[in-house]
């Protein structure tokens, strides 16, 4: 029998960290492709608050755009307005496009009566003479 010779490399165990380090890894120099673990954990934590932040930031936009939408009194419903970033920056840029959807889709529009209407307390000009009516009949 003839002995193979084999070439196995001893397998190095990980120690486990449970924190992130808060001082910056050094890369290693003989491998430029790999980062030590710690790096790569601290780089996904921050990645990971960012888009949380990313996801609060654009909750706030739409709420802003919601209501200077509602804020011009001109749409029944403020969501009607596709949401856009220019219109948070630009109040010219928002009257254009709610000018743009009323001109497209013109029953959209606020309906809010002017004038009088018929209902509610009116203003009377004459005053009630019970007496009067009274003795005209008699």
């Amino acid at each position: 029998m003839s002995e193979t010779p084999t070439t196995e490399a001893p397998v190095e165990e990980a120690e486990p960290t449970t924190e992130v380090e808060q001082q910056p890894d050094p890369i290693p120099e003989e491998d430029p492709q790999t980062f030590p673990r710690g790096y790569v954990e601290r780089l996904r934590h921050e990645a990971a608050e960012a888009r949380v932040k990313a996801k609060d930031r654009d909750d706030l936009a739409h709420r802003l755009h919601a209501a200077l939408t509602a804020a011009t009194g001109r749409l029944a419903d403020p969501s009607d307005l596709a949401y856009d970033d220019a219109h948070l920056a630009d109040d010219e840029a928002l009257n254009a496009a709610i000018d743009d959807l009323l001109a497209r889709k013109p029953h959209l529009a606020a309906r809010t009566p002017r004038g009088d209407i018929g209902q509610g307390a009116t203003p009377t000009t004459t005053t009630v003479d019970l007496a009067g009516m009274l003795r005209s009949r008699a």
